[in-house]
């Protein structure tokens, strides 16, 4: 947990850093299904990645921010009381650019300290076993050797963005035609200890759509999953129908409407070291030009 002298106090609030994996698990387990990602960043394999905030009142915690480290603009994800979510972005996470998951009540916590940018609402699916309808379809299980198809078909170059680690960890289906893979589908992140599974990276090449691959490959995905998890969950756009549809055709239903936006945070980067500086220099009074 992080020390006594790294707590700071807002009003009735303490705010710290904390690395108390049982306090932010029994926190984040008050809305499991939203804050999936965050509590399959407990797990070992992950936690070392990120840092957290919290705000606590009565030693209780009222606020979580997650921030998952890496390359800018790096995934924020925060989830409590407005008071607490601001001062946590104020005194302890303070990205400069971020791609913000928030419930659409937390928003005017974030945007006291970050202009956020517009975009659709997003929508938080979650299926069980009992939910659950396979979509019976020829698909292939993906291994790390097929990294390089994976990235072409997502358009980013061979190996430049999900690498091989990432699918041999995870979990891929695919479905091929002529050879070529055409569509793909596969996890983000999984807990064996919160028996939570996150699908993404689903994506059908143009010109092979509308032809229930994209459902056939999340099925194939979810069904594994779904041997080991309690409750496996995705997000789609609001303004994605088709998707939106395939996802129910499995089962999928909606568990909430948030929103993933990127922010950027208010004033120059130099602002929170000037600021204290300032108000500590004898006040000058400029002499009106003549």
């Amino acid at each position: 947990m992080a020390s006594p002298a790294a707590t700071q106090r807002t009003g009735a609030l303490e705010i710290r850093e904390s690395d108390d994996r049982r306090l932010l698990r029994g926190f984040l387990e008050r809305d499991r299904l939203f804050a999936a990602y965050a509590l399959c960043d407990l797990d070992d394999r992950e936690f070392g990645k990120t840092r957290w905030g919290v705000a606590l009142s009565g030693g209780e915690p009222v606020a979580v921010a997650l921030e998952y480290t890496g390359p800018t603009p790096q995934p924020l994800f925060v989830l409590g009381r407005t008071d607490g979510i601001t001062a946590v972005l104020r005194d302890v996470i303070r990205p400069r650019i971020a791609y913000c998951a928030m419930l659409p009540e937390s928003l005017p916590a974030v945007s006291a300290l970050y202009r956020v940018e517009p975009g659709p609402a997003m929508v938080r699916m979650v299926v069980d076993r009992d939910r659950f309808r396979p979509y019976p379809a020829d698909v292939q299980r993906l291994s790390a050797l097929d990294s390089g198809a994976l990235n072409r078909l997502y358009q980013v170059g061979f190996a430049s963005w999900l690498p091989a680690a990432s699918v041999a960890n995870g979990v891929y289906y695919g479905i091929r035609v002529g050879g070529k893979l055409v569509a793909a589908a596969g996890t983000h992140v999984i807990s064996p200890s919160a028996r939570l599974g996150v699908v993404g990276n689903v994506l059908t090449h143009a010109d092979h759509r509308g032809r229930g691959y994209a459902t056939a490959v999340t099925g194939a995905v979810t069904a594994e999953l779904l041997r080991g998890c309690d409750q496996v969950v995705l997000n789609v756009r609001s303004d994605n129908p088709p998707a939106l549809a395939a996802y129910r055709r499995l089962g999928y239903v909606e568990h909430v409407r948030f929103e993933e936006r990127l922010i950027h945070r208010l004033g120059p980067p130099w602002a929170g070291i000037v600021a204290p500086i300032r108000r500590m220099l004898p006040v000058r009074k400029e002499r009106s030009p003549r």
